[in-house]
């Protein structure tokens, strides 16, 4: 197994953790937006880049949600 491929799996398995947890706090979106985002990276260092595109576009719209959550999180604090 290539470090390429442990990357891959790594990012793969973090985003899949991540989302299960994402209902506990808006930290886990965030993480999941990262985890997409590697997980983009791993698909344009492989060359397969569809994948790279779609887990780019997967770890944009987990970042909005991660903003969205977090600033309705600090105004409910306030």
């Amino acid at each position: 197994m290539t470090p390429l491929t442990l990357f891959g799996a790594g990012a793969v398995s973090i985003m899949l953790l991540s989302y299960a947890l994402e209902n506990r706090s808006h930290h886990w979106v965030l993480v999941f937006a990262l985890a997409c985002a590697a997980s983009s990276l791993y698909g344009w260092l492989s060359g397969t880049w569809p994948f790279g595109i779609v887990e780019g576009i997967w770890a944009l719209v987990a970042l909005r949600r991660w903003w969205r959550l977090r600033t309705t999180s600090i105004s409910s604090h306030q």
